[in-house]
């Protein structure tokens, strides 16, 4: 096999960064010919929730197993070959849950292997998305580093638009190389959609959804319901298959 594209979605908390996420895996499995992994980078691990699958160890588990077991000058060699065991293997997709660890008190150690791994998981699956911890933090880590869509989501408020400019900023100042940045708004009412558009050119990045409250996923989240499940005429779903048809399917 070739080597497969690294999808990332960032942005800042609770601006809808892992629904989404979870809404690209609906789409992406739904076409029934890419072999996907889907990565919970965020030590919050709310990606499995929402896509309603279990989840066993973490990497963050496994350093904190290592670090009891191994000498600390071998864990990252034994990692590397032990990551394999913990991938959550689903119907349609897998799922590899990052975690945290107690050994370092941060995010360091697992942020290191998944940068480190990425080029072994491409060759290994057709798609590879992570939904990236909230925040700065994993860019100012270079955790993102080979990634060929980098997707940063906001909601409409202030404070979304402001960590977008300033994920934006520090790729700059790292001089990371993502192949494509898109910007994608998250609940966004009508009346609010010009002022997206408008923030999308002054930043200099294109804005390739304003995605509209849909009270499915709100009633799935309530509920606890998977969503995979969410059902076809759900508003999201047309411009999430805009998104995969146009800016993803052209990739692989």
């Amino acid at each position: 096999m070739s080597h497969g594209i690294v999808l990332s979605v960032s942005g800042k908390g609770g601006v809808g960064k892992t629904t989404f996420t979870a809404l690209l895996i609906r789409e992406l499995i739904g076409l029934g010919k890419y072999e996907v992994l889907a990565i919970d980078a965020d030590p919050s691990m709310n990606l499995s929730t929402v896509l309603g699958c279990r989840v066993g160890e973490t990497v963050g588990d496994l350093v904190d197993r290592l670090s009891r077991e191994t000498d600390s000058e071998e864990i990252d060699a034994t990692l590397e070959q032990m990551i394999w065991e913990i991938v959550a293997e689903n119907r349609a997709f897998d799922l590899l849950s990052m975690g945290f660890t107690e050994r370092e008190g941060c995010y360091c150690t697992v942020n290191r292997v998944l940068a480190r791994i990425i080029d072994s998981l491409t060759m290994l699956y057709d798609i590879v998305l992570i939904d990236a911890e909230a925040g700065l933090e994993h860019i100012s880590r270079r955790t993102d580093r080979d990634v060929d869509a980098f997707f940063i989501i906001t909601d409409p408020s202030k404070m979304g638009f402001l960590t977008v400019s300033r994920i934006i900023d520090l790729t700059k100042k790292l001089h990371i190389n993502f192949k494509d940045i898109y910007l994608v708004g998250n609940r966004f009412p009508k009346n609010a959609e010009e002022m997206l558009y408008n923030f999308a050119k002054e930043i200099g990045v294109q804005c390739v959804a304003s995605l509209p409250l849909d009270e499915n996923i709100s009633r799935f989240n309530l509920l606890g319901k998977s969503i995979l499940e969410l059902p076809e005429n759900s508003a999201i779903i047309a411009p999430l298959k805009n998104i995969v048809k146009n800016y993803i399917q052209p990739l692989l």
